[in-house]
């Protein structure tokens, strides 16, 4: 369990960082994973410096493929290691005044790391019936979901534009 002292101190560092980067306004590349198990259930992270369920994943670094970040982010976040992805598609995320762009990766062939412990950045990390959604799942989320498993058309852009 994360001590409330240092979560405070990281919270604050992930804001300042959020903030310069709203300042400098140089474009950031991000990919997320729709990992599902044999049960047809979806898995997703609970950051601790943001409300809401979101798809797992992060940042990519400078100089590394989506798909290798990806593989990164999804063993550190989710405690998942990745065998396969597939790339969905490249979603600009022009919200709060945000130049980001999203990689979004299917990941047919997965298994468990190491068991998932919550840290700095994840809460918590569970599997939800994509039918039963937590309600607290983010509006982008949901709609890539239902994108991915054909209910919607696909989108342009990452965020939320039909209030789905």
């Amino acid at each position: 369990m994360v001590s409330p002292p240092l979560f405070h101190v990281y919270r604050a560092a992930k804001r300042l960082r959020q903030s310069v980067r709203f300042v400098i306004r140089r474009p950031s590349l991000g990919v997320r994973g729709i990992v599902v198990n044999e049960a047809g259930a979806v898995l997703l992270v609970r950051h601790t410096y943001v409300a809401g369920w979101f798809l797992p994943g992060g940042g990519v670094k400078f100089k590394e493929a989506p798909a290798a970040a990806l593989i990164r982010e999804m063993r550190e976040e989710a405690g998942v290691v990745i065998h396969e992805t597939r790339l969905i598609g490249l979603f600009p995320n022009f919200t709060r005044l945000q130049s980001d762009y999203v990689a979004l990766f299917d990941c047919p062939d997965w298994s468990e790391a190491d068991a998932f412990r919550p840290d700095f950045e994840i809460a918590e990390r569970a599997f939800f019936p994509l039918e039963d959604l937590p309600s607290a799942t983010t509006p982008a989320t949901r709609r890539r979901l239902a994108e991915w498993q054909g209910h919607i058309d696909q989108s342009s852009e990452w965020g939320d534009p039909d209030g789905l």
